[in-house]
């Protein structure tokens, strides 16, 4: 029989029996690993991995070290997963059948209690988004895997999940199956449009520059990377009242227009700019967070029409007669 080696945070001791168990209910899974010191899960022998953690690129050597089965599943979250009927069955067969490196699903989550659809998107070749949502459930080849890992050269702190998901796009197919296969508890509730803004927030500086450096690498492998060049500009061979625009299409961002805004004014430069927001008839307090600012760089429009989308506002702003020729 095909069997599966599962790997999973074990820090929520109660959390980690409920996965423990739903795992145990099927007789593909092997063997579970435990990424945690804490070697007293009641009434279970599964393998403990302490004190690692998958944003380490030594804990995913250690995984492909310690993995014997011909699959891997990979757990990301503290909080429960439960398992769909037959889903770790489905999972091997969609790896079988596209010879894939890394399979995911779509899913369900629970939040505040309620059960709810969470589709992925596809996942397309190329693709170097370090926050596309796979979910949860990372399913491998082992063998995949392994080799995946053995062509990682760098070992970072951070981000290592990402250097892995690239290092497998080098070789093989990333499926995603459009099914729902499982159930997870979510317990970061926060919007999207505020999830978006941790990738510049200052605390994360160290991660950002592990994920860019991951990023770069990948790019030299494939023969994607293009090697930056600067020339000194030269600002007085045209006219523009303004040498450089910022601009911001924004639609119902209220919690967060204020701090973009300050974010672009505090800048410091050797010359004149402006900033340039598109608001596209927001309805939750966004243009009046922007009418407080007195500001005489700020040129606040509204469009006239209703059909422009993002794209739309951006194209509004970059023919508007006072954006700067950056």
């Amino acid at each position: 029989m095909n069997t599966i080696e599962c790997f999973l945070p074990g820090t929520s001791l109660g959390d980690t029996i409920v996965t423990l168990n739903e795992l145990k209910n099927s007789d593909l899974v092997e063997k579970v690993h435990l990424l945690t010191a804490n070697n007293e899960i009641p009434g279970t022998q599964h393998a403990v991995l302490p004190g690692s953690s998958l944003n380490n690129t030594k804990t995913l050597r250690k995984i492909a070290d310690m993995a014997t089965a011909p699959y891997l599943l990979i757990y990301t979250k503290e909080t429960p997963l439960l398992p769909g009927f037959l889903s770790l069955e489905r999972f091997i067969h969609i790896t079988d059948d596209t010879q894939a490196g890394m399979v995911y699903a779509d899913h369900y989550q629970v939040i505040d209690g309620k059960k709810q659809a969470a589709p992925a998107i596809t996942y397309q070749k190329g693709s170097l988004r370090d926050d596309f949502d796979f979910g949860s459930v990372l399913f491998f080849s082992t063998d995949a895997f392994k080799k995946a890992v053995k062509s990682l050269e760098r070992d970072f702190e951070q981000g290592a999940l990402y250097q892995l998901r690239l290092a497998i796009s080098r070789e093989f197919p990333i499926v995603h199956i459009n099914e729902f296969l499982y159930t997870e508890m979510e317990s970061d509730t926060r919007k999207s449009g505020e999830k978006q803004f941790d990738y510049v927030d200052p605390k994360n500086r160290s991660r950002q520059i592990a994920l860019e450096e991951i990023c770069t690498e990948h790019l030299q492998k494939i023969g994607g990377f293009l090697k930056p060049v600067f020339k000194p500009i030269a600002f007085d061979q045209t006219d523009f009242k303004t040498e450089a625009s910022v601009i911001i299409p924004v639609f119902n961002r209220v919690r967060t227009i204020k701090d973009a805004i300050s974010s672009v004014l505090i800048q410091k430069t050797a010359f004149p700019f402006n900033l340039i927001i598109i608001d596209n008839h927001s309805t939750d307090g966004t243009t009046e967070a922007i009418r407080e600012f007195n500001d005489p760089r700020i040129i606040h429009l509204i469009p006239e029409r209703f059909d422009l989308n993002i794209g739309g506002c951006w194209n509004m702003g970059i023919f508007h007669p006072e954006c700067g020729k950056f």
